[in-house]
Formats: C-alpha cells, structure tokens, sequence
C-alpha cells in the first residue's frame, strides 16, 4: 500500500478552524476514492461513503428534496445505518457532479454546518465544474488537487531503505555508486509503471510487466469511453486525436504542439475545446513558451506556442505502444527522440504536486536552443534542462545563462549529483524532491520529504 502524500494536506485541511467542504480535483484512478477513505480510517471515529453515480440516483432525491444540511445529514445517517456525528465523523460523496443539487448543498454546509466534515471528489469533476456556471457554490469549498504516484511515494514502498537513505542526504554531493545504482534501478521501473497506483503495484508486487501493460491499457480504454460519454458527438473524435497524438508530438525534435500532427487540414480553432476538455480531466498539462523570463513568467507566455504533456509516464508509454524491454535496453536501437520526450514527461510528472498548479512554462530562441522548462520559485527564475542519459551535449542552458545570467540552473539527466557555478546537475529521480534540493542550494537544510 502506498503513502500518499495528500493524507498530510487532509489532516491540515480537517485541523483549519476555517474548514470548508473539501473538493478534491484529479484524472480518472489517481486514487482520490482511496484517499479519503484512508483519510477516514486514520483520522475519524467513522467514515460514512455515499457514492452518487447515477446508478444510485435515489440518493439525489436526498438533496433535491432539501436544502437543509440537518435534514440532509438525518437522512444519510439513516442510510448509514448510524448518526453521523460531526467533527467525528467523515462524510465522502464520490462521483458528486452525478447531483448539481449536491453540489449546490456544499454551499449550505460551509453557512449552516460547518462542523461536519464533508469531502467529495468525482471522475472528470473538473470538467463538470467548468461547465454548471452559478450552480456552483464559488467561495463555499476548500479545493485540493491529486496526481499520480510521486517518485518518492513509490519508491517509499518499493524500497524503504533507498527512500530512508535519501531523506539522510544534507548536502549537494555525488551518491556513492551502489546507492546511485539503486535509485536508478527503481527510477527505471517507474518509468515503466507510471504512476496510477493498480499498475504500479503490479509493478512492485510482482514485476511483471504483462500485468502492468494491462492494467495501463485498461485506464486507457476507460478513457477513450469517457471522450464518448461525457462530451458531444462532434467534440470525442478531436478529443481522441489530440489525446492519440501526444506520442507523435513529443516525438519530434521540437516538441511544439503541431495541428497538423493530429490530421490533415487540422485548424486550432477546431482542437481548442478538445485540449482544454483534457486538461479540466486532468489528463494533460499545457506548457507554454516565453518571450523571456520575466516575473511573473505568467506575463510572458506566448498563447500559440506550446507543448503538451501526458499527466502519466506510464499512460504515454502504453499509448505510443513501446514495450517495456526497450527502456530496460539502455542501448535499444532508434529509441532516441521519444526516449528525451519520456524523460521531460516524467520529470515534469514529478514537478506536478510541488507547483500548486501553477505549471512550468519553456524558452527557445531564435538560434534553435530551448530549455525543457523554466519555473518561477519563490522569487527565482530557475532554467531546467531535461536530458536521457548522460549525454549533457548542447548549449542551449548555456545560451540561456549567457543572455540572462539567472542565479541557479538544473539540469536533470541520468549522471550523479552535483554543484558547480550555480549548475545544479541532479539525477532526474531527484526531480520529485525539488523543492528539498533548492532548499539546498541556499542552505544546508537536508533533504527530507
């Protein structure tokens, strides 16, 4: 069983004096149900789930029937099959965009209960909240977003003694070389799995890599069903063809999102919708370009440039169909391009729950350099160069600290840890202990997580 690191923002969240109903945003089987299930088990006496799929739409009538949350809670605890007493006990309403009225009844709750402990989370729920307007009780809910298994989560469980020894590390020095090797070691692994939690327990429980291919290939369909189900006739097939072409994307030299890419005569007015239906899911992350790095970066962004990544490493593998064997086969023939592309992904994977969902954005230049992502953190600009291997061949990070000499650079590749005239060279594992290693950088607070 993983840890999730959420489980700490939901003690935070059920400790505020000013708690409201808590909605939890994410992709479809990035473990939401799970966590505030395990949420309730750890933290309260008793947790009372009540999923509102339209399956169960009788349970709708509750809250279409009143307003009142005392009402509300009289009636649910009659279904639980005992009180639901507040500050003591958990109420979870999963798939809660299958009821606008329990939705609208969240508002109630934070006004006139706020001592209950409500907490709700729903497939595509990010979707549905772009979309119901006023209904919607704006100022009323605490918000928490969940993403895929972190590299520390799932190393924490795959090996707890590797996890230890890095949470000791207090200073910017190379590893020694069997830890160096076992970081590696279970990097690659995730690499393979990703990090939606079925696969990669398959992947730690029994290393097989048929069952993990199955189980990403079962979230895959599930989301090719959604595109049908939850969106219109004419929008699916443009949602599919963005989302089938995030392989072909990445795999060029210059990972700039290309219309054409996705069919003949494609226009961007016609895919706009399409992109931004899969970032409400959860299921891309757009970054855009900058005309320069300046704060904020947000100021800078070039709308018609960008580059769009898969919300998994472990879905974007499957979905462009490489086997497992060729990124175990350091020297695997013609896997080049996709192999840089696979790495930005899964490093930016790891950047994810660090951000606030304030996303990194890229530079390029006329000259034909680009650096994969620069972030704004605290009041540092940071340039970030993603590479494969260890190959650190290029200029590109060297153009950028020529033209705007920034205070720190990182580059995150497969070779060993380091510091030298402001160039953080870091293992591309340690991606997911960013905010630990720029801590670093300026003191010599260890690095713990």
């Amino acid at each position: 069983m993983f840890e999730r690191d959420i489980l700490r923002q939901l003690a935070a969240w059920k400790m505020d004096v000013n708690r409201k109903p808590l909605v939890i945003h994410g992709a479809r089987q990035v473990g939401k149900t799970w966590a505030l299930k395990y949420f309730g088990k750890e933290y309260f006496e008793d947790v009372a789930y009540f999923s509102l799929d339209k399956d169960e739409s009788g349970l709708c009538d509750i809250f279409k029937t009143t307003k009142d949350p005392r009402r509300i809670i009289q009636q649910l605890s009659f279904l639980h099959g005992k009180k639901i007493n507040p500050q003591t006990t958990l109420l979870i309403l999963d798939e809660i965009q299958e009821c606008n009225e329990a939705l609208n009844a969240l508002k109630y709750f934070c006004e006139e209960a706020p001592e209950y402990a409500v907490a709700c989370a729903g497939s595509l729920l990010g979707i549905y909240l772009n979309h119901i307007g006023n209904s919607f009780p704006v100022g009323k809910v605490n918000h928490l977003s969940m993403y895929p298994l972190t590299f520390t989560e799932f190393l924490k469980t795959k090996d707890l003694n590797m996890y230890e020894y890095m949470r000791s590390i207090k200073e910017i020095v190379p590893l020694p070389q069997i830890f160096f090797d076992k970081l590696r070691e279970s990097f690659v692994a995730y690499s393979i799995c990703g990090g939606m939690p079925e696969p990669a327990t398959l992947m730690i429980d029994f290393n097989d890599m048929e069952k993990v291919d199955s189980a990403l290939r079962d979230i895959l369909n599930d989301y090719a069903l959604d595109f049908v189900k939850h969106t219109t006739s004419a929008l699916a097939p443009r949602i599919n063809y963005v989302w089938n072409s995030l392989p072909s994307q990445l795999a060029k030299e210059n990972r700039k999102f290309v219309y054409r890419v996705l069919r003949s005569g494609a226009r961007a007015k016609d895919y706009e919708d399409a992109l931004m239906w899969l970032e409400q899911a959860g299921m891309i992350y757009r970054i855009y370009d900058i005309s320069k790095p300046g704060m904020p970066l947000s100021a800078y962004r070039e709308p018609d440039a960008f580059k769009v990544y898969a919300c998994d490493c472990g879905l974007l593998r499957c979905l462009a169909s490489l086997p497992p064997s060729v990124i175990l086969d350091t020297k695997a023939a013609n896997y080049t391009e996709f192999k840089g592309a696979l790495a930005e992904n899964t490093v930016l994977e790891s950047f994810m729950p660090l951000l606030a969902q304030d996303l990194p954005s890229y530079w390029t230049s006329a000259a034909s350099a680009e650096v994969e992502f620069v972030m704004q953190w605290d009041t540092d600009i940071i340039p970030i160069e993603v590479k494969a291997e260890g190959n650190i061949s290029g200029n590109s990070l060297a153009q950028y600290n020529k033209k705007y000499d920034p205070k720190y650079r990182v580059r995150f590749s497969a070779l060993n840890l380091q510091y030298n005239g402001g160039l953080l060279s870091s293992p591309s594992p340690l991606a997911a202990w960013f905010d630990k290693l720029y801590t670093m950088l300026g003191s010599a607070i260890p690095l713990v997580k």
